[in-house]
């Protein structure tokens, strides 16, 4: 996959293109594993074998990926110390910060609708 890179053009922020950088990054983070990365992220500095044990589900592979996504994205800060064996640790950084604003409005959305969402999945289905 080619990574478009940001020109300023307005293309680059229009979701509707296909080649848009815009739809990229949109693709890349809004995904479940990087929203409760994310979350977990929003108030304190956390270890990878933390995070590991707080989102259930999620593979040693996967919180890597999501982890170098955000961090390649200046969303998350990744400190290593020089320790045996090193330490290493994550952070959101401020753009992280104003990006938790909007996962935390979804997560609120989540908890509001919940009951709704699974009454109409129950007709839909039936």
């Amino acid at each position: 996959m080619v990574t478009k890179q940001y020109s300023g053009s307005p293309e680059d922020a229009d979701l509707t293109r296909a080649d848009s950088l815009a739809r990229e990054i949109f693709s890349d983070i809004a995904n479940k594993w990087a929203f409760l990365i994310i979350e977990l992220l929003a108030d304190r500095t956390l270890r990878f074998s933390e995070l590991r044990n707080e989102i259930e589900g999620i593979s040693h592979k996967m919180l890597t990926q999501n982890l170098r996504m955000l961090e390649r994205y200046g969303l998350v800060e990744r400190t290593v110390y020089p320790t045996v064996p090193p330490r290493v640790e994550y952070t959101l950084t401020a753009a992280g910060q104003a990006l938790h604003e909007i996962v935390s409005g979804m997560c609120d959305w989540t908890h509001r609708y919940l009951a709704h969402i699974e009454s109409s999945r129950r007709t839909f289905d039936a």
